[in-house]
């Protein structure tokens, strides 16, 4: 995979509908075929609900990716649109975060210019994800671009409350996802989970939560299992990675997995933990199968 590979460009690639693959293709990226045979329907232990992040495994075509990920006990997919929903269900797999109303990672809600566009987006969003039977729409803060904590928090606060009544309407969860701004995503404005808790205090429902991604707040602010344990109420859905790299998330990475799993079980979290590493290994489901059984707690 190319270095110069990562989740800005598999998804817009995804949404471009570029990222496409023929039957070959995939089963090299499994690698063994009959290796992959024994991968029967796993049974996992339950107090974890495990999902996987679409453009991390854009390899493969959506439905071998169900296919997959239903053998290993996967139940749900991230970041996929409405296009791919109904792959979804035809394998009993829930898109567990909805995209497709966000413009991109840097032009958020925390600008009033990108407001308009924004809102527009959601308000045409939010019903197809009920009607669809989700709860998750993914959001971000946008880049600062100059603006101050406080700027970035009003902005934001104005553009979503504009649409919090409709996403209560729909029992629907905005979720802002914490990025890192030290390596990935360069003047990401909510990089901290105490940026997002605070915007999630300012605008006070229940349908506004923080997707806290482990990987991206260890490179930021690291103290993981404290900061779960202090502000799980705030956050509704996980993401991991490997920490350095965002690779496999087994021994070759600085983060115990295992303990950061039973912390958020023992908050009593009961949304999706969501794999989202770029595997290095070449038997790519192979690593997301060992993800899993690390997560399994």
């Amino acid at each position: 995979m190319s270095a110069n590979f990562d989740r800005r460009t598999a998804i817009k690639g995804i949404l471009a509908g570029t990222v496409a693959f023929a039957i070959p293709h995939d089963l090299l990226a499994l690698g063994n075929p009959q290796e992959e045979l024994q991968l029967n329907t796993t049974i996992l232990k339950g107090k974890i609900n495990h999902s996987v992040a679409r453009w991390c495994f854009s390899d493969f075509d959506i439905e071998t990716l169900c296919q997959e990920a239903t053998k290993i006990g996967i139940t749900g997919i991230d970041l996929v649109g409405p296009k791919e929903w109904p792959i979804l269900q035809k394998y009993n797999l829930v898109s567990t975060m909805c995209n497709g109303a966000e413009l991109n990672l840097v032009d958020g809600f925390n600008d009033l210019k990108f407001h308009e566009q924004l809102i527009k987006n959601y308000i045409e969003m939010i019903p197809l994800v009920a009607k669809a039977g989700y709860k998750n729409l993914i959001c971000f803060s946008g880049n600062r671009r100059g603006k101050t904590d406080e700027e970035g928090w009003n902005n934001c606060v104005i553009g979503l409350q504009k649409l919090i009544p409709l996403a209560e309407k729909h029992k629907i969860t905005l979720v802002m996802e914490l990025l890192n701004s030290k390596i990935d995503h360069k003047d990401y404005q909510c990089d901290k989970t105490s940026w997002g808790v605070e915007l999630a205090k300012r605008i006070n429902s229940e349908n506004f939560k923080l997707l806290y991604d482990i990987y991206h707040m260890q490179i930021d602010e690291g103290d993981v299992i404290r900061t779960i344990r202090e502000n799980h109420k705030y956050i509704t859905h996980y993401h991991t990675g490997g920490v350095p790299g965002r690779n496999e998330i087994d021994e070759t990475q600085e983060l115990n997995y295992i303990a950061i799993m039973k912390a958020i079980a023992d908050t009593g979290f009961t949304g999706f933990v969501g794999q989202e590493f770029i595997p290095k290994q070449k038997n790519k489901i192979a690593s997301l199968k060992k993800a899993i059984e690390i997560c399994d707690i």
